[in-house]
């Protein structure tokens, strides 16, 4: 049974069209592909695969190699939080806890609305922010356990 519909197979064939046949490209396909549906479902895999004539364990371990890539659903919102040095010893284990508790998610799932994709990485690279929360592209520094739910509830 195929997840995808039409219309996005029809933009993955695109993209693929426009990159097949430019060596190295299958990154590139990915990243754009998987913005189509927000993760890679097997039948997305296996078209692309067969799209750029590539054996399917090749493109399945590239996207199950990058942490870019995602196996599974996302949320509307990916929450990235800081776990590094600076970020810990700044209280950032109570932000963590604080978020899981009051949106139902916990670290490296999605909540059950979808709204929130919680993922905690070692770095951010900007330690003198600590804690540091980054949601989709915005990043916000200083953190504390009401703040971080205060920002998370700006977005719907």
């Amino acid at each position: 049974m195929n997840a995808l519909t039409p219309h996005q197979l029809h933009q993955a064939d695109t993209i693929i069209a426009a990159h097949c046949d430019t060596p190295g490209s299958l990154i590139t396909v990915l990243r754009l592909c998987q913005d189509i549906v927000g993760y890679f479902p097997s039948d997305l895999i296996e078209h692309i695969a067969g799209g750029m004539n590539l054996p399917l364990s090749k493109v399945y371990g590239v996207v199950s190699f990058y942490s870019l890539f995602s196996l599974k659903p996302k949320g509307r919102h990916q929450v990235r939080v800081c776990t590094g040095t600076a970020c810990y010893v700044r209280g950032v284990r109570e932000v963590l806890d604080r978020v899981e508790r009051r949106f139902d998610v916990k670290a490296g799932g999605t909540c059950a609305d979808g709204r929130f994709s919680l993922e905690p990485v070692r770095c951010l690279g900007a330690c003198g922010l600590a804690p540091v929360m980054v949601v989709d592209r915005d990043t916000h520094g200083g953190v504390t356990p009401d703040s971080a739910c205060g920002i998370l509830e700006t977005y719907e």
